[in-house]
């Protein structure tokens, strides 16, 4: 009963991906925008279920599972930090998109102000495919983890089905099919939620009675804050309020950086006129922060009803809680949704990056549209690779992968929306520093405990910009007109 109720649902999802072709246009820009014409409750719901992709239905539940309270900290965090970003950026990108004629995101950074940077396009782009490709294929480890867990399946089995229904309807309806799809598996996702969550609520006797069994666990299980992050000191001396201010600034930017993700801000791509973009904000503010409430509760439920044991991988908490308190048929609607959170986002990356590696790293955009569709292939390929060469870690992988494109961009795109330009020099050096700090907080230093990784990497971005206005390497966005023969450069995009 549980394998049926799973298959019907992907089925279902695969089939209204595949209908996307009776609206498809064989060309680039139907292939990577959808012909910038999607609906605002379209691009909403699907920037909902791109966003709360595998890392909340397998990562967060985890995190919540292992850390207890003190997690819900990261979901305050990312919808304020993601609003407040939109402000400045979601309208403006739209503006951008139609304006210069381009469909990538990098080719948004490389041509906001009609100036064709090269290296800005071809650097956006490798950073893109490296960071955003291992994040798809952290969306595919979270399927096969809920398919071992379930069916005793093998860890690579949930990463190959995954990776198939993906490309079947990537290839026949390109970001359309990605962005139905997505609509459907949103509404899965959370309605799965939100059923798991009411019942274990039941199951443990209510909120009151799960506060207490919570304090049960143990004094740390119900602190707002990690104790590393109270514990802070500099030179002896204690600082908890320190540790506090960056603790949460590190998530507040963690939000922040949704402006760096081009898998997100595609969605924003793709409305059919600027004037609705914030329709689309608020069908994507509305459903996002409902479904992160859900999520933390119901990683806390899954820590209560499920006793912690040595070797248990708490990135397992949501199927395991499935298991243990659903029918058959309901466990396998969870497990769609579980299965739509990681396809929704895998399908927006692999799309993200073909658009990356053919607008941005190739030095002669292709015309034809299968030769993007072939780069497509090979972008699935790679990210399955990942998971079969035996990399585990779903929680890691997005992490980093969030941080480092968050870094790369989000500082560059914050500037250029508060109508400052700068120079290619400065772009290139924001991108890579911002880039390089995030990696060595988290790698090197081993802080991201203390404060997540993107604030370093994002304010290292701000400060590189804030250099080079002292040294003339920034100016307004009327500052400088592009060359005639970098206009007619950009114009093949």
């Amino acid at each position: 009963m549980i394998v049926g109720s799973f298959v019907f649902f992907l089925l279902t999802f695969l089939c209204i991906g595949m209908l996307s072709t009776l609206k498809a246009q064989k060309s680039n820009k139907d292939y990577l925008l959808a012909g910038s014409n999607v609906a605002p409750w379209l691009a909403g719901l699907s920037a909902v279920a791109t966003s709360n992709s595998g890392f909340m239905f397998v990562g967060m539940i985890g995190t919540t599972y292992f850390y207890g309270l003190n997690s819900m900290w990261l979901g305050i965090g990312f919808v304020l930090g993601d609003y407040l970003a939109s402000i400045f950026t979601h309208r403006r990108v739209r503006m951008i998109t139609e304006e210069q004629e381009v469909l990538s995101f990098g080719g948004v950074l490389a041509r906001w102000h009609g100036v064709e940077y090269r290296k800005v396009r071809f650097v956006s782009g490798v950073v893109t495919v490296l960071f955003l490709g291992t994040y798809a294929a952290a969306q595919f480890l979270s399927g096969s983890k809920a398919l071992h867990v379930l069916f005793g399946w093998d860890y690579n089995a949930g990463a190959v089905i995954g990776a198939v229904m993906v490309f079947a309807y990537c290839m026949a309806g390109g970001i359309r099919a990605s962005i139905w799809t997505d609509a459907a598996q949103s509404i899965v996702m959370f309605g799965s939620m939100a059923l798991l969550c009411f019942m274990g609520l039941q199951h443990v006797g209510g909120l009151g009675a799960l506060w207490q069994q919570m304090e049960a666990i143990g004094p740390t299980y119900t602190q707002m804050f990690p104790t590393e992050v109270m514990d802070l000191q500099i030179g002896g001396v204690a600082l908890p309020g320190l540790g506090i201010a960056l603790f949460l600034a590190g998530w507040l930017f963690g939000g922040f950086g949704v402006i760096g993700q081009p898998h997100i801000m595609v969605r924003f791509m793709t409305v059919d006129k600027v004037e609705n973009v914030n329709r689309v904000r608020a069908y994507y503010y509305g459903w996002y922060s409902t479904f992160y409430l859900f999520t933390v509760v119901t990683g806390l439920i899954a820590r209560v009803v499920l006793a912690k044991t040595e070797g248990f991988d708490s990135e397992l908490a949501l199927p395991t809680l499935a298991q243990a308190l659903m029918p058959d048929v309901m466990i396998g609607l969870v497990l769609a949704g579980l299965f739509a959170a990681t396809m929704s986002t895998a399908d927006s990356q692999i799309i993200s990056c073909s658009a990356a590696v053919t607008r941005d790293i190739l030095p002669h955009p292709p015309k034809n549209v299968w030769l993007t569709k072939l780069v497509t292939l090979s972008v699935t390929l790679i990210a399955l690779g990942i998971v079969l060469l035996g990399v585990k870690r779903m929680f890691t992988l997005s992490m980093i992968g969030w941080s480092v494109l968050a870094s790369a961009f989000g500082p560059l795109l914050f500037i250029y929306s508060i109508n400052r330009r700068v120079s290619e020099r400065t772009a290139l050096t924001m991108m890579i520093g911002g880039t390089v700090a995030a990696l060595v907080w988290r790698q090197v230093l081993g802080w991201s405990g203390i404060m997540y990784d993107i604030a370093p990497g994002m304010i290292t971005g701000l400060v590189v910009y804030g250099l080079s206005t002292l040294g003339g390497g920034a100016q307004d966005a009327a500052g400088e007109t592009p060359s005639t023969a970098e206009a007619a450069a950009g114009a093949a995009d």
